[in-house]
Parts: C-alpha cells; sequence; structure tokens
C-alpha cells in the first residue's frame, strides 16, 4: 500500500494530529504499514433554515449570519476513508477503484485486488 486518504470534517470532532500521530503505529504489521496517510479537511458549512442562506461554520453551533441557529449541516462531520493506493508488482501506484467511499467499501475493492 502506498497511500491511504482520509477525509476528517473539521466539526467530526477528531484531533487529526492525533490520527497522524497514531497511524503509523496502528498500521504496524498490517497492509497499511509504511504506508503515506492524506488528509483532506473539508470545511464545516450549513444551510440556514430561517433565510436559505449556505455560510460557513467555524464551531459546530456557529450561527448564520442572519442569526439563526437553525441549519442543516452540508459539509463538515465526514470521518470516511475515501480511497487508498495500491503497490503493484513492478508498477508505480495504481489508484483503488470503485467502493463508496466507506471502510467496507474500501475493504471490498482490497479484496478483489488481492
Amino acid at each position: 500500500m502506498r497511500r491511504v486518504h482520509l477525509r476528517i470534517g473539521r466539526l467530526a470532532g477528531v484531533m487529526v494530529d492525533a490520527v497522524r500521530f497514531c497511524f503509523p503505529l496502528v498500521a504496524e504489521g498490517t497492509v497499511v504499514e509504511g504506508a503515506e496517510l492524506v488528509v483532506e479537511e473539508p470545511e464545516g458549512r450549513a444551510s440556514c433554515l430561517a433565510c436559505g442562506a449556505e455560510f460557513v461554520q467555524d464551531a459546530p453551533f456557529t450561527p448564520c449570519p442572519c442569526g439563526s441557529r437553525r441549519f442543516r449541516r452540508l459539509t463538515g462531520e465526514e470521518l470516511l476513508v475515501t480511497g487508498f493506493e495500491l503497490v503493484e508488482a513492478g508498477a508505480g501506484a495504481a489508484p483503488a477503484e470503485g467502493g463508496d467511499g466507506s471502510c467496507a467499501g474500501t475493504a471490498a475493492v482490497a479484496r478483489e485486488r488481492r
């Protein structure tokens, strides 16, 4: 495995630095040992239920600029394995195909590649 790609939203309640620090330790002895961890950190975005505006949320309960705290979260709470890159014998990295971005989908792709 060359790279593992994660999407961890800024409002997911996950300490990304801790994930990066722990990854080599938890990967030891697995197929991802030695892989680079690539983390995308999307900002929090919400849609206001009062005025319909879409706005950035820096914290979980940031109100809309109109003052309303009634909103629907659009992004920022993700915690997903979005892909991985394999190292094949005699070839460079090959991005994984298929899967739905979930751990189960990614695992199914990994089983197909074996």
